[in-house]
């Protein structure tokens, strides 16, 4: 449903009489009736709130008196004299977007007849680059065969077409920058040598699900964490610190389940070593082929940590021959790879999986400067009562102190609170150190770096333009140029599709929950995510999904209290999970359940028309000889003559002798009534069968 704009309500928006307003659409060729309840025309709504939006925000731009401002726009060739105590001559005449004013604007971006804009190319920032108005632009956009709105990219063709027609040459690219303001991070000065000091190792657990890496750094840490994990599997990116010898190592523990596989990767790509966990009674599985290969890519050892060699069905060989089938190598058998067989039951081999460690670090001699500004990466992200948006992060380089400001992604804000992995609070985090810090604007996307920033209106100037840059972005990718692609997406929206709307306790899971549900294989239905955020299922996730008829997906998270009652009356479905395999089951089942189910025929038995019987009241009637199978009441038919197909429907009665019946079998004389159809003739031959329903799959 289109928006519905009145001129009374821009009026209120800005302050202004209605009078005013109807003037000013009518300087800009909007005929409106001459009413404060006339409705702005539903093709220009877009256009209009732009126009006043630009309008205003150049009049509050002025230095001039409030109040005079606040009387709102008039025309500059407007003579009305100006009564006392409003303003007088000293009133200000707000500058409208007018082409002249646009041109002056224009002349600033148009250099030597050309000018540099960056792609995406928006209807709006072109207009004003040009010095048109938008809708002059758009009118010119669709004599050329693109549709777009005033805040849609077109395509760089027509872009520079219109341009031209302006007299203007258009380049794509991005134009020169000023020099940079005080707003730019803080340099990254050279590390001096004096400073250097060595650094734990970061080291990262891999390998297939049940495999036993998080219980591996249970024994180690004398920790349960596989107690609390749903189905005993890990599925978030975990960070700890242990000391062994006076010495300190990181470790990050990555989940196994398929779904993960972006988690992994980022684990890889934070670490100084790869603890490959491979189980002795199974040997290498997919994901443990899929974390060596990332671990390789991040070019960093790997130790291959053979688990579970206390079961009697452990066969440490075989995980060397996968090894070498996969093209890593023991050193047992010739190679460069480390083998400790360990088992995280009985804490043997433990001993020497943390000096093989200790050694392997030793030998990539790692050091930091702890003295300079902080750098980190975003290992997950979440929204906790209490504490607002949190991040967990690993501290690459220098250290990171209560107050100062950072940017990670698009979420920037003063540090208020640092989290060690042993839920302490800290003052301060040094290189290789997890942290959990609190005080950010919104929740950072896992993955994200970490920045220090000189002040917080300068990391929100920054945060500002990625969002605006992403904006961009997304429109560009999901826009529709042209009016073929109009109906092209309007064809392609008759598809079948269910609507899921996603809350996770971290980012990392609802990314691994929205990617594993696009791989869904179906040309049939697809599962489309209409929103993806962290946090507890709100009210307004079922105002949403009642808005676009979706279902509700929860993640380790809860209902806030009266959404359930909400739910219900709004006719939303919530479902809660705790274990990302049963969610991805049961949303297949779901997606199947949407499905028509297919159809079959099932062929029953086959008759000949043998003579055709003219009643005194009612149609004709078939007597027929039943040459195979049987024929019953409801069953559907098919008439053939000649083997051409002459009817196809249903059979309405049968009748042996006098009596009405409801199935005669093979071998048997009767008299079958079509539904809707007398004529045929002897000889005729009647197919039958019935229609069976199989559930639909993907």
């Amino acid at each position: 449903m289109s928006k519905e704009l009145k001129v009374k309500e821009i009026a209120k928006q800005y302050g202004v009489s209605a009078k005013e307003i109807i003037e000013e659409l009518a300087g800009q060729g909007i005929e409106t009736p001459q009413a404060e309840n006339s409705v702005i025309p539903d093709d220009m709504v877009e256009l209009v709130e732009a126009y006043f939006a630009d309008l205003f925000e150049q009049e509050a731009e002025a230095p001039v008196d409030k109040k005079a401002v606040k009387k709102g726009p008039k025309k500059a060739s407007s003579t009305k004299k100006e009564e006392p105590g409003r303003g007088g001559k000293n009133r200000p005449q707000p500058q409208k977007p007018s082409t002249t004013s646009s041109a002056s604007a224009a002349s600033s971006a148009v250099v030597d007849g050309k000018l540099t804009l960056p792609a995406p190319i928006i209807v709006k920032t072109l207009a004003e680059a040009v010095g048109k108005k938008p809708n002059e632009l758009i009118t010119d956009l669709i004599k050329l065969g693109e549709l777009a709105g005033i805040n849609q990219p077109i395509s760089e063709a027509n872009a520079k077409k219109l341009c031209k027609n302006y007299g203007i040459e258009l380049v794509i690219g991005q134009p020169p920058k000023p020099a940079a303001p005080a707003a730019a991070p803080k340099p990254k000065p050279e590390d001096n040598p004096a400073f250097l000091k060595e650094r734990p190792p970061v080291v990262t657990f891999m390998g297939h699900v049940d495999h036993g890496k998080t219980s591996l750094q249970d024994a180690i840490r004398h920790t349960h964490v596989t107690d609390k994990e749903a189905g005993a599997i890990t599925q978030h990116i975990g960070a700890s610190t242990v000391s062994y010898k006076g010495k300190g190592i990181t470790f990050i523990d990555t989940p196994g389940h398929a779904a993960f596989t972006n988690m992994r990767a980022r684990g890889a790509n934070a670490t100084d070593l790869v603890v490959l966990v491979v189980a002795a009674t199974e040997g290498f599985k997919p994901q443990t082929v899929e974390a060596m290969n990332q671990a390789l890519a991040a070019k960093v050892p790997i130790i291959v940590a053979i688990n579970k060699i206390d079961l009697p069905d452990a066969d440490p060989d075989k995980v060397l021959l996968h090894m070498q089938q996969h093209g890593l190598t023991s050193e047992n058998w010739g190679g460069t790879v480390g083998t400790v067989p360990v088992s995280a039951k009985t804490g043997q081999g433990l001993p020497d999986l943390l000096e093989r460690i200790l050694m392997e670090a030793e030998m990539l001699e790692l050091k930091a400067n702890p003295k300079r500004a902080a750098q980190g990466i975003v290992l997950e992200a979440q929204l906790e009562n209490g504490l607002g948006p949190t991040a967990s992060v690993l501290i690459q380089d220098g250290t990171l102190h209560v107050g100062d400001v950072v940017l990670c992604g698009e979420s920037y804000g003063k540090i208020r609170t640092l989290i060690n992995d042993k839920n302490e609070r800290v003052k301060s985090a040094g290189p290789s150190t997890p942290v959990k810090i609190v005080g950010l604007s919104g929740v950072p996307d896992a993955g994200d770096p970490l920045e220090i920033f000189e002040s917080e209106k300068a990391a929100r100037a920054e945060a500002a333009n990625r969002v605006a840059e992403k904006r961009g972005h997304m429109l560009a990718t999901s826009s529709i140029a042209t009016a073929e692609d109009l109906f092209s997406k309007l064809n392609s929206e008759d598809r079948n599709t269910l609507n899921i709307i996603i809350k996770s306790d971290v980012r990392g899971s609802g990314e691994a929950i929205t990617q594993s549900l696009a791989q869904l294989p179906s040309e049939k239905i697809k599962a489309e995510v209409i929103s993806c955020a962290v946090g507890p299922i709100s009210e307004n996730d079922i105002s949403l999904a009642a808005a676009t008829n979706s279902l509700v997906v929860g993640f380790h998270v809860r209902v806030n209290p009266g959404v359930n009652d909400m739910a219900k009356k709004q006719n939303v479905e919530i479902r809660l999970y705790s274990i990302i395999y049963e969610l991805l089951e049961d949303i297949t089942d779901a997606l199947a359940g949407k499905l028509e189910p297919e159809k079959r025929e099932k062929p029953i038995g086959t008759a000949k028309i043998l003579q055709v019987i003219e009643l005194s009241k009612g149609p004709k009637i078939c007597g027929c000889m039943v040459e195979s199978g049987s024929v019953h009441v409801g069953a559907k038919a098919r008439v053939r003559r000649s083997k051409e197909l002459i009817y196809n429907g249903e059979v309405a009665s049968l009748r042996r002798f006098k009596d009405d019946v409801k199935e005669v079998k093979a071998g048997l004389e009767c008299g079958i009534r079509l539904d809707n159809f007398n004529d045929f003739i002897e000889g005729d031959e009647i197919e039958l069968y019935d229609i069976e329903l199989k559930k639909a799959t993907l």
